[in-house]
């Protein structure tokens, strides 16, 4: 059962352990939100931010930060928190982040609503870092690498040329792949209004293969 409780204006959630969330997102991200503060409780970590829609979220609600998905747990003014568990921080680069960090944010997609992107679950596969940035008159190429598992590649978790990727949230495609590498091309408008802007060869950045190709890989093995 959940429980909400106000104080100073202050609103939390208590989730319940038996609860589990299902959302999905595009990739198409809303905008930059503000790292403003950090708090550690135990082996979790509270994330506290700010953005211009603070006052259209409720406590409950999914975002995608950086491309992971977080439930609003308290709201206060212009600024709400979410809670990012060990698993999370392991496997996402949110445990790197520092106060004053941008950090992509989306909220989830209504049902209604034009998929511009690709389907996004939220769910962080692992990390990747910036390998090379070069120039294309006028957008940029970034090339990224990650650590190549046999196991899991034959388990879709791969890039294909052409096809989709989730790269810190942003819904991307996918030039020049190899076993563990994949290059996207980035135009001067996503440079400019997601933290691709903070990205330099040697970040590391959360990445969410495609989930077709996890399905048909999946569909394959049991053939």
């Amino acid at each position: 059962m959940r429980t909400t409780r106000n104080f100073k204006n202050i609103h939390y959630f208590k989730p319940n352990k038996q609860e589990f969330y299902r959302t999905m997102f595009s990739g198409i991200v809303e905008e930059m939100a503000t790292l403003v503060a950090l708090k550690n409780d135990k082996e979790n970590v509270d994330l506290t931010l700010t953005c211009s829609f603070t006052d259209e979220l409720k406590i409950d609600q999914s975002v995608a930060h950086n491309g992971v998905c977080l439930t609003v747990v308290a709201i206060d003014g212009d600024r709400y928190t979410v809670t990012a568990m060990k698993e999370t921080l392991d496997r996402s680069n949110l445990g790197e982040l520092k106060v004053g960090d941008h950090v992509n944010v989306e909220r989830s997609m209504l049902m209604n609503g034009r998929l511009d992107g690709h389907i996004v679950q939220g769910h962080v596969d692992g990390t990747a870092v910036c390998k090379e940035m070069r120039d294309a008159d006028g957008s940029t190429y970034y090339t990224f690498e990650y650590k190549f598992d046999r196991e899991m590649a034959e388990r879709g978790y791969f890039t294909v040329d052409k096809g989709s990727v989730t790269v810190n949230g942003v819904s991307l495609t996918v030039c020049n792949p190899t076993e563990n590498s994949f290059t996207v091309a980035i135009i001067p408008y996503t440079h400019d209004n997601t933290n691709f802007c903070d990205i330099k060869v040697g970040t590391r950045v959360n990445i969410e293969f495609d989930i077709l190709g996890k399905y048909i890989a999946r569909l394959q093995q049991l053939k």
